[in-house]
């Protein structure tokens, strides 16, 4: 995925919602998991890619551990540019 926003998926754009609003948290890791309400996203494949292209991001913690995820600004970026274009 690049940081186009027209490229990210609804699903994508969803878990990015949930971010923002602050209902999801990640684990600490190289491949982190997403938990949204407190259960695992159904979609942790997108979890990672949304992660390692730079649109969210995990506090820090120990390695495991869950932490608040927080939109980076990429991931900010690419929701407002969504809200602008409908």
């Amino acid at each position: 995925m690049s940081s186009e926003p027209h490229e990210l998926s609804y699903r994508a754009l969803a878990m990015l919602r949930a971010v923002a609003a602050g209902r999801a948290q990640i684990s600490c890791g190289r491949e982190p998991d997403l938990y949204i309400d407190g259960v695992p996203c159904c979609d942790q494949f997108s979890a990672h890619v949304l992660t390692h292209d730079g649109f969210i991001a995990a506090g820090e913690g120990p390695f495991g551990t869950l932490v608040p995820a927080v939109l980076t600004t990429e991931g900010i970026t690419a929701l407002d540019t969504v809200a602008v274009a409908a």
